[in-house]
């Protein structure tokens, strides 16, 4: 999934990307170096940002959504608002489209009567509203997806349409992220695709001393664990370094005991 933010204040490429023109050319890089689905956000979700209504999230997105739509991919709209979520289907209408809620259906009641109705994908996503010391985050992000897929089951939403993020880098302490991914195959439980976004996330930063844009190796790391623990989907702003590693990460796991 390669990540493509249509905003001014994003933490990692924010204001790279927010002029149409731009965001197709990073969308047709990223399809070019091995991309499967393009997550396209119109609202920053990053530490600090300044919330922004539907409207204006809207006002991003369209134009972009406009003329992204011919390119040969899955979109993934990353938005917690049912209304920018319900524009978005209707303009992609016919396309292969994913929900990406970093909410997880708990932010906006609408979310899931929107999905179920469209039919589409769901990624839940775990989040807090502040990170907290001293928690059982795995357990924390239990009880979150138990709620969440209450949500999505009661809206009519199935379980082959739904797909678990347990939020790295979201309401979670520097020290919880590691946690969090070397306990990746706790999630595998529910019997769901699961998603793992680290790029660039300021716990690799720490962990590195390391400014956003020189957090790629960091990135690559993170992800490679997450995938050799089961994760399905890996989010990242870098797409061709991570088909690559990814590849030779498939080979080796694929490969037979002797030859």
């Amino acid at each position: 999934m390669g990540v493509l933010n249509v905003t001014p204040d994003s933490f990692s490429d924010g204001g790279l990307f927010d002029k149409p023109e731009k965001a197709v050319a990073q969308a047709r890089t990223m399809l070019n170096e091995g991309a499967d689905m393009i997550d396209v956000g119109a609202e920053s979700s990053r530490p600090g940002h300044t919330p922004i209504g539907a409207e204006e999230e809207w006002a991003r997105l369209q134009p972009v959504i406009d003329r992204i739509k011919a390119l040969d991919t899955v979109f993934s709209i990353d938005t917690q608002k049912a209304e920018v979520a319900r524009k978005a289907l209707e303009a992609l209408r016919g396309q292969r489209v994913v929900i990406n809620d970093v909410w997880g259906l708990q932010r906006d009641a609408q979310m899931a009567p929107a999905v179920a109705g469209a039919g589409v994908p769901i990624v839940i996503m775990h989040n807090r509203e502040a990170a907290q010391e001293g928690i059982d985050i795995v357990a924390d992000i239990h009880r979150f997806f138990k709620k969440s897929l209450q949500l999505a089951h009661e809206a009519g939403i199935e379980d082959d349409r739904i797909i678990l993020d347990p939020g790295i880098g979201f309401g979670k302490t520097i020290a919880q992220n590691p946690v969090i991914l070397k306990r990746l195959p706790e999630f595998r439980r529910y019997g769901l695709p699961l998603l793992v976004g680290a790029s660039r996330k300021r716990f690799i930063g720490q962990l590195l001393n390391a400014e956003v844009r020189d957090r790629l190796y960091g990135s690559l790391g993170a992800h490679l664990a997450a995938a050799a623990a089961g994760a399905d989907i890996i989010r990242a702003h870098d797409v061709r370094p991570h088909v690559e590693a990814l590849q030779v990460l498939d080979a080796i796991a694929r490969a037979p005991e002797t030859v």
